[in-house]
């Protein structure tokens, strides 16, 4: 691989982090805001059932990124990685605005529901291109010996995203009425996405591409998924099993669980957004000191021990959660940010590091979107029903259970990879 320009960490960090931002600010302002927003557009007799239309909307996005995977990915591994970061940045700020904008189910009828889950699916394909690109970009100028370390960097943009989105969401339900926030402090949200949007890509274009040898583009002139389908399904299927609990844990803990501290515990929403916010600030710190025991220590050993950590623990830390009680809350979610951020921390540098360089951005973009769209988006769909059918609040807990095992078979069979070449 050979790198176009001049390398300065601080800018190569920058832009790799700046587009994760955008994409999951939007994300988590949606998961926020879902009890508005489904009486916006899926109002209904049952606040229960709109609450899970509105979550299959949130699906709906996830769905269509393994296809958005296939796109951003043959074009990251044919025209570059930082061409992608750029276009998908594009089309994830447009459709964010304008879902701030759009009229409601009062307003247009059932029309509503359909462009808000048309704005879902473009956003859902320029996820499944950029967040993936964003970490290959950054492993492939980092040293071998902190590889993981700046790949990390992709993680702390996400979460930084989402905790833009929390912290927004805080403010707005602390100074707003709610009926101004019912009226247009959630649509007030959004529009903002235009102005962060426009800061990540402004980043992006300041770095510098990374191309591959002229050697390796002689070499390989075919599909790149149709090749990595026939000669990287196993790994592709382990990046899936070690992606699982991640993508299950992070939603399920990060942003569903606002939704479950309002309706289910009855903790008013400011202060389910204030210790939502400060879970993730420490999420958001542990995430390149993990990465960093992993160039240490290697892989498997931090994601093992994250993956045994979530089986044994997640139904006494959901307990935790289940009370009226702002410590007991604070304390379990930080219980799980420990364990999601070993996960998030160090699953970046491990995907890339199981892939070679021509076939990287199409192989590593589909098993981390297909996972995503089966597990991670459907989980607040999943959480909802589950409580729903079951009547029993911590029911959610065996589902994290349930993850955690499978990542943890996923990475028995794994290889070790912390200190492979990248080629």
């Amino acid at each position: 691989m050979a790198v176009k320009g001049k390398v300065d960490s601080r800018a190569v960090i920058l832009g790799g982090l700046s587009g994760n931002i955008m994409e999951w600010y939007d994300f988590a302002v949606y998961g926020y805001f879902a009890p508005v927003i489904s009486q916006q557009f899926f109002p209904s007799d049952d606040p229960q059932a709109s609450l899970i239309a509105t979550f299959g909307a949130f699906a709906a996005g996830f769905l269509v990124r393994p296809l958005g995977g296939v796109l951003f990915g043959h074009l990251g591994d044919k025209i570059g990685r930082k061409f992608v970061m750029i276009l998908s940045g594009v089309l994830m700020t447009l459709p964010s605005f304008l879902i701030g904008i759009l009229p409601t189910f009062s307003q247009i009828g059932i029309w509503a529901a359909v462009l808000l889950i048309a704005m879902r699916i473009l956003q859902g394909l320029s996820v499944g291109g950029e967040y993936t690109t964003s970490i290959i970009f950054l492993a492939e100028h980092a040293k071998r010996d902190s590889r993981g370390f700046m790949a990390s960097w992709s993680s702390v943009g996400a979460v930084a995203g989402a905790l833009l989105g929390s912290a927004v969401g805080a403010l707005f339900s602390t100074m707003l009425s709610d009926q101004a926030l019912h009226s247009w402090g959630w649509r007030a949200a959004f529009v903002l996405s235009l102005a962060v949007g426009g800061i990540a890509m402004y980043l992006s274009k300041k770095v510098p591409e990374v191309e591959l040898d002229e050697t390796e583009k002689e070499e390989f002139e075919g599909t790149p998924i149709m090749e990595a389908l026939k000669t990287q399904k196993a790994a592709m299927l382990r990046v899936v099993g070690i992606v699982l609990a991640y993508s299950v844990g992070y939603y399920l803990v990060f942003l569903y669980i606002t939704t479950f501290l309002i309706d289910i515990v009855k903790v008013p929403s400011s202060e389910a957004l204030d210790i939502n916010t400060i879970s993730m600030v420490v999420l958001m710190v542990l995430l390149p000191l993990m990465a960093k025991l992993s160039d240490r220590f290697g892989r498997k050993p931090i994601l093992l021990s994250a993956s045994l950590g979530l089986f044994f623990l997640s139904y006494p830390l959901f307990w935790m959660m289940h009370h009226d009680n702002a410590m007991f809350i604070l304390v379990g979610q930080l219980g799980f940010a420990v364990f999601v951020s070993a996960f998030a921390g160090t699953n970046p540098v491990t995907m890339v590091e199981a892939f070679p360089s021509h076939l990287r951005c199409s192989a590593m973009s589909f098993a981390f979107n297909l996972c995503f769209a089966l597990f991670g988006g459907t989980t607040p769909l999943v959480a909802s029903y589950l409580i729903e059918h079951t009547h029993n609040d911590l029911s959610i807990a065996y589902l994290m259970m349930g993850a955690a095992f499978l990542s943890c078979m996923a990475l028995i069979v794994h290889p070790e990879t912390a200190r492979k070449r990248l080629g």
